[in-house]
């Protein structure tokens, strides 16, 4: 919807502007002679203000779309995956407070050129140029309100260039050799190695906790937690608001740890799910 209501207020600019140029041509040759130069100038200064608002409405059209197809590429990602049935719609971190609803109608377009005297034309344009740019400040916000909801899904790469452990599930217990369950997800990776966010949120947790040694927990909203554990070093601290891939601790082998690595968490509704889920997400570009 987005990139077609850009579309169709491209095309509007674009005929109008043209309306006026030729309308403006034939004012001119009728009336050379008779037309006083305060008229002139007040409309070439009135044409100049109007050519610079579209010169502004262009360039964020096409930021708009190009952000429309990215958001399009991505919910088609998440779609496919074997997380998106669990969670609620991206837009779901909306004000729940703010009721919305009404009958299903389509867009109504702003008024096109007509043939009018030039001044008239002038203010008749104006006001199309200034529905067009009501309607994509709303466009903008919806899709930075998109852009913000999926920026809290987990699925970036916690720490880069680190080889797979332990996946998630039962294992044999590294110390005792028994069977017994994994709640997340082993990345091996040298002592000091960045931690970095899998997704935006703020910070639940930080300290130590048994089991864990030296652990982050991150809070996404939608009930989605993550925990990274075993960190050398600590750099968020509880009540941070953090950005996806910002970097919050380092890699160590604190805790019940047989070596340096991090291990991974993603909790769904204080229920640990298999982490690779959401990192598949990403795998085509861990900088999403």
């Amino acid at each position: 919807m987005a990139i077609a209501c850009t579309a169709a207020a491209s095309a509007i600019a674009l005929a109008t502007g043209t309306a006026i140029g030729m309308h403006w041509a034939e004012r001119e040759a009728a009336n050379r002679h008779t037309a006083t130069g305060a008229e002139r100038a007040y409309v070439v200064d009135e044409l100049g203000r109007l050519n610079a608002s579209v010169a502004q409405i262009e360039p964020r059209m096409a930021r708009l779309a190009d952000h429309v197809s990215e958001l399009r590429r991505l919910q088609a990602r998440l779609q496919a995956s074997k997380v998106a049935a669990r969670l609620a719609p991206l837009d779901a971190n909306a004000d729940p407070g703010s009721a919305a609803g009404g009958p299903a109608l389509p867009p109504r377009a702003c008024a096109g050129a007509r043939a009018e005297r030039v001044p008239a034309q002038i203010e008749s344009t104006r006001r199309e140029l200034d529905c067009m740019v009501r309607t994509l400040t709303r466009l903008e916000q919806e899709a930075i309100t998109q852009a913000v909801a999926w920026a809290a899904l987990p699925g970036r790469s916690p720490v880069d260039g680190a080889r797979p452990g332990s996946p998630f599930g039962n294992r044999l217990d590294p110390f005792d050799h028994r069977l017994s369950f994994h709640s997340g997800i082993d990345l091996a990776a040298p002592t000091g190695t960045p931690i970095l966010a899998t997704a935006g949120g703020r910070v639940s947790f930080s300290g130590q906790k048994a089991g864990y040694g030296n652990m982050i927990e991150i809070a996404h909203g939608n009930n989605l937690v993550t925990r990274y554990g075993h960190a050398s070093r600590l750099i968020a601290r509880e009540g941070d608001l953090v950005l996806p891939r910002q970097h919050i601790a380092d890699v160590g082998s604190t805790g019940r740890s047989t070596g340096p690595h991090l291990h991974f968490e993603v909790l769904e509704g204080g229920e640990q799910i298999d982490p690779a889920n959401y990192l598949s997400l990403f795998a085509a570009n861990s900088h999403d």
